[in-house]
């Protein structure tokens, strides 16, 4: 019987990352060589954030440059796409109407962290919308119905930011000290998943003026709230990159069910 397959959430942090050789670039290709190699990976990127739920359904993505960075462009990643996927996650959250895509592709969340774990793109890539105007409790929902995937070999790679403030950010200086309220949530966020306490998680909102800093738009929170969807509070945690950069970017990566 195939072991089930783990869920990872990765810090993407900026798309510069991909023309770099740094600790977090490092951290991604390490889990793609330790990782079981996947029949598919269904990606959920903070950079589809959309009215309404989405899956790619072409057989051959773009890679979109969601970015204002010019010397990126040279970089795609011509990974496959798989119809036959799109229609099972499409079948797995049924009643919600999820619409076969053919124009988006893959985004900076998706194409510069894959790029660096699975350079070859020969696995096939599908990528999963977030609806904006639904409540983070609907997208919990939404990661438990996928959770299926796991026991056929697809990686439900979730990709955002726990800490995601671009207005704070220091763009001029390596090494930046982290700002004292993004330290804070991002080991909260680290305790109470090592607690397995799903619940506080998900109700991210009540939490105050730290919350509220680390995430003023949710879009790049909720990724890892499909990920708590999809993970089962009996398996291992672990967190194989950590480190905040430019301050207030949490890079934080989290896997779930690989030890």
């Amino acid at each position: 019987m195939q072991a089930r397959f783990p869920v990872a959430f990765i810090g993407h942090g900026t798309p510069l990352n991909v023309l770099d050789d740094n600790a977090y670039t490092r951290g991604w290709a390490a889990m793609g060589a330790k990782l079981p190699r996947p029949r598919a990976i269904l990606c959920i990127s903070a950079h589809w954030f959309t009215r309404g739920t989405g899956v790619t359904a072409m057989e051959r993505p773009r890679t979109i440059y969601d970015f204002g960075y010019r010397n990126l462009r040279h970089l795609t990643y011509p990974a496959p796409g798989d119809p036959a996927l799109a229609d099972a996650v499409a079948d797995l959250l049924s009643p919600i109407d999820v619409v076969r895509d053919h124009s988006w592709g893959l985004d900076h969340g998706a194409w510069t962290v894959l790029l660096k774990a699975y350079p070859a793109a020969d696995i096939p890539v599908v990528q999963l919308s977030i609806d904006a105007t639904k409540p983070p409790q609907f997208h919990r929902e939404l990661g438990r119905r996928l959770a299926p995937l796991r026991d056929k070999g697809i990686l439900i790679l979730a990709s955002g930011n726990i800490v995601h403030n671009v207005e704070c950010l220091i763009r001029s200086s390596d090494g930046t000290p982290p700002f004292a309220w993004a330290q804070r949530f991002d080991q909260w966020v680290r305790d109470k998943l090592v607690e397995r306490d799903w619940d506080a998680l998900v109700d991210y909102a009540s939490l105050g003026a730290d919350a509220a800093r680390a995430i003023p738009t949710p879009d790049h929170y909720l990724p890892l709230v499909y990920a708590v969807g999809a993970a089962d509070p009996e398996e291992p945690i672990s967190f194989p990159i950590e480190g905040i950069d430019g301050g207030c970017m949490s890079m934080r990566s989290v896997l779930f069910g690989h030890a």
